[in-house]
């Protein structure tokens, strides 16, 4: 063997022999990453096929490429968004949770003064627009409500979560989570709660806690629908679940575009009509903004069953790597962390899957990681950020 190869330093980078088994670098976890990016390229396939056919308002050119391109940038902004939370330790991040709230708080404000003032007319505003980009704060609030509530409770080392505590907790998110439903977005508003519950839980809240969530969440809806507050049209999607069999002219637009939904997945088969074959996802008009509120409804349509058991395998892969990784953290900071990202995951999985089913109210909710949408995807891949974080700082 030559000399020189002998007197050859390790080199640099993942593959440096020098490096410590504990240091970052070495402790991404492959898998999650990899079923994450699985899913966002079956959102791409998806996108493309239910929005290529359709026409905007008056339109006599169908969107063709539009939307599949702008997701594929917003999946390039939402990879450096990850790489960007992945490069600071999460407890880098705790440091900073107070001032990111305050400005997803501050945002919120603006979007509701907007909406109670009617600065827009009777159009229902979420969002800010910013050239091209369209900033949603309540899809940001799930990424700071949730750092600086895993701050707040993994100061606390009892076995049980202390009853002040929980009300400050409560009151945390409560904030951002009425803000929200009074822009009105329910579904948003939704995996909030979802959240709050399971961090709280897991941090040791009673059971009766967690029911006087419910109840206090019922009990904000219920007022921002006697105040005026949701929709009418937001009502109408809840009243036309209840009566699926309705032929009420104000419903039918809704109980269409419930029924095609399920009539797409029912159609599909065992194997489906195949990629850009689907009749139904293909027609102008039978699901509406299908890329963004029903995109498992293609998937059934066009891959059957076999399609729709590899999208929800691989939801599986990352809902329990998540968990593993709640696990493995150091700290119950990094398991608060994990698990109110499970929590979202999951809720908002099943969410926008029953309601393409039928099984639960159509509430435009996106399916992480596969529907259309900047503000959604950057936040999920946000999200596995954090997750990633906690990996990879998981050894002291």
């Amino acid at each position: 063997m030559p000399v020189g190869l002998l007197q050859r330093k390790p080199d640099s980078g993942l593959g440096n022999i020098r490096s410590s088994p504990g240091s970052p670098s070495r402790n991404v976890d492959w898998v999650l990453l990899t079923a994450v990016a699985a899913l966002s390229l079956i959102g791409l396939a998806i996108i493309y096929t239910s929005s290529r056919t359709k026409y905007a308002p008056g339109a006599t050119v169908p969107y063709g490429f539009t939307f599949v391109t702008r997701q594929e940038i917003f999946l390039i902004a939402a990879v450096i968004g990850m790489v960007v939370v992945m490069s600071f330790d999460y407890e880098w991040w705790k440091d900073h949770a107070r001032f990111l709230y305050g400005v997803t708080v501050m945002l919120l404000v603006l979007i509701t003064l907007m909406n109670v003032l009617r600065l827009r007319g009777n159009e229902t505003v979420l969002s800010f627009d910013i050239g091209p980009l369209n900033l949603q704060p309540a899809e940001m609030a799930k990424f700071t409500v949730l750092l600086l509530l895993a701050a707040y409770l993994g100061d606390d080392r009892s076995d049980d979560l202390p009853y002040h505590r929980f009300i400050m907790g409560l009151i945390l998110v409560g904030v951002p989570v009425t803000l929200i439903i009074a822009q009105p977005d329910l579904g948003s508003a939704s995996v909030l709660i979802a959240m709050v519950m399971g961090v709280m839980l897991v941090a040791g809240a009673k059971l009766r806690y967690i029911f006087m969530i419910t109840v206090l969440s019922a009990a904000t809806v219920g007022a921002a629908v006697v105040t005026g507050l949701v929709n009418e049209y937001q009502l109408r999607r809840f009243t036309a679940f209840f009566n699926q069999d309705s032929t009420d002219p104000l419903l039918r637009d809704y109980v269409y575009q419930g029924r095609n939904a399920i009539r797409a997945l029912a159609t599909g088969g065992v194997t489906g009509k195949g990629w850009l074959q689907g009749p139904i996802t293909m027609a102008r008009n039978d699901i509406p903004v299908q890329w963004a509120d029903l995109p498992f409804s293609a998937v059934g349509e066009e891959f059957g069953l076999v399609g729709c058991a590899v999208v929800i395998g691989l939801y599986a892969v990352v809902l329990l790597r998540i968990w593993r990784i709640a696990h493995l953290s150091r700290d119950l900071l990094g398991t608060y962390l994990c698990v109110g990202v499970f929590t979202m995951v999951l809720w908002q999985v099943f969410q926008n899957i029953a309601m393409t089913l039928g099984i639960m109210p159509i509430t435009g909710l996106p399916l992480p990681f596969i529907s259309y949408g900047g503000s959604g995807i950057v936040t999920f891949f946000a999200l596995i950020g954090l997750v990633q974080n906690v990996h990879m700082r998981r050894y002291r």
